[in-house]
């Protein structure tokens, strides 16, 4: 079926120039036909008219004050306007303009030099519709293939935190929930969703440096010997160097570094303190121990999470982030935080 023609609407509260307009365009559009500023401004909300032929000296509303409403509301600001009017000043013109109208035809006008002008602008309307389209379309594309690509890291994630697991059982699950501790702790301080989906990603990955570690002394059922416990501090080490060629939109690989450091100074590998160590990875770092301190060891039971949170305010502003410790204790205390063991059977950690 052919598209129909397009609508314009003729405004002008004197006969004559109506009759000159309708005979000048009939052939080629629709018409609609208002005499005042009012009638005007319901035809438009109706019919949604293609393009808006407008008189400027009529009584009760002028054009320009038509203008301004329609360009105010922003169901009718597309539309194109032509203002058509005796008024030949320069100044007239540059009003007309900055209301938004697209174009300016002095009376008398001649017919042919009215139907340019219109099939002109409804052809750069109709160019208009048509880039908004695509780009919309584009948009979508562009969406469709961000969510697959983001499908994707999640997946080499997830396999990366597989990895470590794999080798050690007492693990299984760690690093997905202190993922999820540190991201409720990061939401409940106010961080932006953004700054968290970091957070999130540096805690699925925190642990990655210790498959460089022997499974000997990932499931140890006793104390590690001195020289065994200076080994597996390099896994945050390891766990940079495998991550930071990655070009992630957020410092995870700084992150994970840095998840043993403590206020102190006392923590690993850089012995890093105070402002020196990173908002989030002060954050991962509460995360990490309060699920470490809850969860079975080979070498004791576990402790369960009233000792744990015990044990972390006991440590409150010396090695872990006040704020950080706080948002966490209320996550358990009010916040109805609960670890999701579910995905991973028994519950099992590491904080070696």
């Amino acid at each position: 079926m052919n598209a129909p023609r397009p609508l314009v609407l003729i405004v002008d509260d004197n006969a004559t120039n109506i009759d000159l307009l309708v005979n000048t365009l009939k052939s080629e559009y629709r018409l609609g036909i208002a005499k005042n500023g009012s009638n005007a401004l319901a035809y438009v909300a109706k019919h949604r008219p293609d393009l808006v032929l407008l008189d400027i000296m009529m009584p009760e509303m002028d054009g320009y004050e038509v203008c301004r409403r329609m360009k105010a509301d922003p169901q009718t600001a597309a539309i194109p306007v032509i203002f058509i009017t005796a008024m030949s000043e320069t100044v007239n013109k540059t009003t007309g303009f900055e209301l938004g109208a697209v174009d300016y035809i002095t009376k008398p006008f001649h017919a042919a030099e009215v139907k340019a002008r219109i099939r002109t602008h409804l052809s750069m309307e109709e160019m208009r519709l048509r880039l908004a389209s695509q780009n919309e379309i584009l948009e979508q594309q562009v969406a469709s293939k961000t969510a697959e690509i983001r499908d994707m890291l999640n997946a080499s994630i997830q396999s990366m935190a597989l990895m470590v697991e794999i080798r050690d059982p007492y693990t299984a699950g760690h690093q997905q929930r202190v993922s999820q501790l540190a991201c409720a702790i990061a939401e409940r301080m106010g961080l932006a969703a953004e700054t968290i989906e970091g957070i999130r990603i540096a805690g699925l990955l925190h642990d990655v440096g210790k498959i460089r570690i022997p499974v000997s002394i990932l499931s140890r059922a006793g104390r590690l010997l001195d020289a065994e416990h200076e080994m597996l501090k390099i896994h945050p080490q390891v766990s940079f160097d495998i991550l930071k060629a990655i070009p992630f939109p957020w410092p995870v690989a700084q992150m994970v570094l840095q998840h043993h450091e403590r206020l102190d100074g006392s923590g690993y590998p850089q012995g890093l303190s105070g402002d020196g160590i990173l908002p989030e990875a002060k954050i991962l770092a509460v995360a990490d121990v309060t699920e470490a301190n809850s969860s079975f060891r080979p070498y004791r039971p576990a402790n369960g999470i009233k000792a744990a949170l015990d044990r972390l305010t006991q440590q409150k502003g010396t090695r872990y982030d006040a704020q950080a410790v706080v948002a966490c204790v209320e996550l358990f205390d009010d916040g109805g935080f609960a670890f999701d063991y579910g995905a991973n059977g028994n519950g099992n950690g590491d904080f070696r």
